[in-house]
């Protein structure tokens, strides 16, 4: 039997969230394709090798004059300019813009020389002759452009030289496309954490399966990995451990091999309890007990096998609702850290509680509430019963309402944090 383990004092939130950041690695970087790495964290400096634009270019269809050809220009004064040619994006100008003179431009094609500004179709009577089936050897100004519109000018976006994007940037989609305006066909970014899941407990089966007396379904495993998928990692659901030492040292062996290992029940003071004593046994616990409602019972800690590998264990409760709220305060700042963001904190906004939050034991409540936005302020209410295992409760919930350790009750109308767990289409912000 493994040997009895030490449990340290009951922790704040913070206390064991700072525990938990201590010990988990910045991961290494990795060459990904662009449009593999949305939401990762640039590992290098992006310095643009030229500008972009690259040349002055035209912001509109229509024609490149030179805008003292056109002075006075007006419906009333219109100005006639013999047209010496055309240029498409993606050619060169053949030939400058002189005096009298305009070329036909297409947007994104690069300006003549000569040409300082680009008059739209809509401000000639191009459309007439082309009704009227007139040469199109000439075309009439009838508005004064004014100088250098519709003109892109070379480096306007993006200068040689420039820092365009820094080393630890979260990559969005506008940061993937300003890479592909660069060139980057791939790009070196912080390499998402490949994160084992372990269900544990005799009563589980895997879904898909006949529900048989005394079973229930393995829910955790499934929320737990679409929650480090959304965050950004790449879970792998492993599949369940029997309440015996053997089943688990075996699948805690295989989960070695991923950069996290996660596992749901077994943390807390039951006789089949295992997780925390074969933790001590196998490694160092860091976070036994924290002072929060749901999910007070939640081991953190190194797990080490064979060879000296070791990778960061997260044991989560085994109620549903406490495994998920769990991870959304400790596993998630965890996984975000190891991929290299710094910004940890969830978004949080204030609203008023339409329901009194009750807090029984001197923990921080997380209860889980619905926010709406009603003439300007949020409102946030409960989504019903909070028990840790009611998971459709969490269905419900965009957020969670915080009631502090010290405050014995929140009532009806005062105004209470919420940390928002999504933004749906009833919250306007």
């Amino acid at each position: 039997m493994p040997k009895k383990v030490m449990i340290p004092d009951m922790l704040s939130v913070e206390e064991a969230r700072e525990r938990i950041l201590a010990l988990v690695p910045l991961l290494e970087p990795e060459e990904r394709p662009l449009l593999e790495t949305l939401g990762q964290v640039l590992a290098q400096d992006v310095v643009a090798a030229f500008d972009i634009p690259p040349w002055d270019n035209s912001a509109m269809d229509g024609y490149a004059v030179r805008r003292q050809d056109t002075l006075g220009a007006s419906q009333d004064n219109p100005k006639s300019l013999r047209v010496t040619g055309s240029v498409a994006a993606g050619q060169w100008p053949r030939e400058r813009v002189r005096a009298g003179t305009a070329i036909r431009i297409m947007t994104g094609a690069p300006i003549p020389a000569g040409a300082d500004a680009v008059v739209p179709f809509e401000d000639t009577d191009e459309l007439d002759r082309k009704a009227q089936s007139r040469s199109q050897e000439e075309v009439t100004i009838l508005k004064e452009p004014r100088p250098g519109v519709n003109v892109r000018h070379v480096g306007e976006d993006v200068r040689h030289g420039e820092l365009v994007l820094p080393k630890g940037t979260v990559l969005r989609p506008s940061h993937i496309g300003v890479l592909a305006s660069l060139g980057y066909a791939t790009v070196k970014v912080v390499r998402r954490p490949q994160v084992s899941i372990l269900a544990t407990g005799d009563e589980l089966l895997p879904p898909g399966e006949p529900l048989q007396p005394g079973k229930i379904y393995d829910s955790n495993s499934y929320s737990v990995a679409a929650l480090v998928m959304r965050y950004g990692g790449v879970p792998r659901v492993m599949g369940i451990a029997r309440d015996n030492l053997e089943s688990l040292n075996r699948m805690l062996d295989d989960g070695l091999s991923s950069d996290m290992l996660i596992t749901s029940a077994g943390v807390s003071k039951g006789d089949y309890d295992m997780v925390k004593d074969v933790l001590a046994e196998r490694g160092e616990i860091a976070v036994w007990s924290v002072r929060m409602r749901p999910a007070r019972p939640l081991a953190f800690g190194i797990l080490r096998g064979k060879g000296g590998r070791s990778v960061p264990h997260l044991g989560l409760p085994g109620n549903p609702v406490s495994a998920m709220v769990a991870f959304e305060e400790l596993g998630r700042p965890a996984l975000l850290k190891m991929m290299g963001r710094t910004a940890l904190a969830k978004p949080a906004i204030e609203a008023i509680l339409e329901d009194p939050i009750v807090n029984e034991d001197g923990r921080r409540v997380y209860a889980r509430a619905v926010v709406t936005r009603r003439n300007g302020t949020y409102y946030a209410r409960l989504t019903g019963p909070q028990g840790s295992n009611i998971l459709t409760s969490m269905t419900r919930a965009n957020g969670l309402a915080i009631c502090p350790e010290d405050v014995p009750v929140m009532e009806k109308g005062q105004r209470v944090q919420v940390e928002m767990l999504d933004w749906d289409e009833e919250v306007v912000y």
